[in-house]
């Protein structure tokens, strides 16, 4: 997998073109970096005023289920362990955090909690065979 050039080499590289050394075009030459790049990282660098990489940000917002949520959820399956996923949705719901009936189910499998079988399915299914 490709790796981003080293921050030293983009420093090197900005430097040069500051002090006159050449265009972005010549410098991606003598760096053997594209010009594509150079034009980047120079555009940032006037856009941020930084000559480093800016250090990458997570992406996406900020999941609504944190561990607060996750002891309340622990809790309910303790009290009562055959709570579907469409209920602990609207207990979630009623205490303002709002989720999907498959974010639950995500978030259960992360926890490492198990779904307990319906037992009235397990003893039907024993009744039917000969």
């Amino acid at each position: 997998m490709a790796r981003p050039y080293s921050d030293d080499l983009r420093l090197k590289l900005l430097e040069a073109y500051e002090a006159g050394t050449g265009s972005l075009q010549k410098l991606a030459i003598q760096f053997r970096v594209s010009w594509g790049y150079t034009k980047k990282i120079r555009a940032q660098q006037l856009r941020t005023g930084e000559k480093k990489r800016r250090v990458q940000e997570r992406n996406g917002p900020v999941s609504r289920v944190n561990s607060e949520v996750r002891e309340r959820l622990r809790g309910w399956l303790r009290e009562q362990p055959d709570l579907t996923e469409e209920e602990l949705r609207e207990r979630l719901a009623g205490t303002g955090v709002q989720v999907s009936k498959s974010r639950v189910g995500q978030v259960l499998l992360q926890m490492g909690e198990r779904r307990k079988k319906n037992a009235s399915r397990i003893r039907a299914r024993y009744r039917s065979e000969p």
